[in-house]
This record gives C-alpha cells, structure tokens and sequence, in this order.
C-alpha cells in the first residue's frame, strides 16, 4: 500500500510539474488582445448602486426605465466598464491605472452577457515600469459594441501572469 501512495504522489508531481513549469511566460506586445466575458445580474446592479451611490431609477426600476424607451432596467455603464482594469490587474497584480476614456454606445441590461476586451497598442519604458496604452471594447451578447475607448496603464512588468481557466 505504501509502495502504491508512493507512485502515486509521484505521478502527481510529475504532472505537476509537466502542467506548469513547462509554460513559457507570454510576454505582452502590440496587437495582443485580452478578454473576460461577464453576465451582470440584478444582485451586481443593487450592490454597485449602493456603493457608488447612483440610485437613478433606471437601474433599478424597470417600469421607469421602460417609461423613457429602454427594454427594462441598465446595468451602469461603470460597472460595465469595470471589467477593463480588472482584465489588466488580473494579468498584472499591481498595474496602476491611469486613465480611461469611455464612449457609451449602447444600453447592457441585466442578464446580458459582456464581453470585455483590452488590445494593447502602444508600450514603452518608464523607469522600471511600462506604460501601456489599451484599445478597449465591450460587446453585448457577442455582437453589439456597447462600450469603446482606450486606457492607459503602468505596468509592473511585461510578463503576464498565467491566468488559468479565465479566457485570454
């Protein structure tokens, strides 16, 4: 028996270690391309509205909302938008965001699926940081661009970090 709980905790390591030291680092360059699909539901609408404080009534009622012509209540477009510095951070611990510009396309209602997606166009060296300039995008059930602009980020490195069972 003990012969047999050997191999196998030995099997195991050397899955182990097959599984993951045997990945290259992926380092960031223009053109790459960084995702994370999302559906918002009412829970995450009530809880951003009380922390961030934007009661509007759009989010949360939906006869208002269908009273000024929306098909029922929006999630915020920052919760929405959210999704771009988490995709940066978690590929990055310890990014700093900079700045980020938004245009506001189209509404996300609760229960839609987002796709969110940062492209990295321009990165160039700061004092042993990297200062990274991102397309971004969301889209509404795989199609409808709903959001777009761009973001700046200071990078602690180039290296991404391995993001295991999140889409990249």
């Amino acid at each position: 028996m003990l012969m047999r709980s050997l191999f196998f905790s030995s099997e195991l390591q050397r899955l182990r270690l097959r599984c993951f030291s045997s990945a290259t680092p992926r380092v960031l360059k223009p053109g790459d391309v960084l995702r994370k699909a999302r559906y918002f539901t009412e829970e995450d609408v009530l809880q951003y509205s009380k922390v961030s404080h934007d009661c509007n009534p759009l989010h949360t009622d939906a006869a208002t909302a269908r009273g000024v012509g929306f098909e029922g209540p929006l999630v915020h477009g920052m919760l929405v938008a959210s999704l771009f510095p988490h995709i940066i951070s978690s590929h990055f611990p310890g990014a700093v965001y900079v700045s980020q510009s938004l245009n506001f396309k189209f509404p996300v209602y609760i229960g839609d699926q987002v796709i969110s997606e940062v492209q990295a166009t321009n990165l160039r060296e700061n004092k042993n940081r990297y200062l990274a300039k991102f397309k971004t995008k969301c889209f509404k059930n795989g199609e409808l661009l709903v959001i777009e602009g761009e973001a700046m980020a200071m990078l602690p490195t180039l290296t991404m970090e391995q993001d295991h069972g999140k889409e990249q």
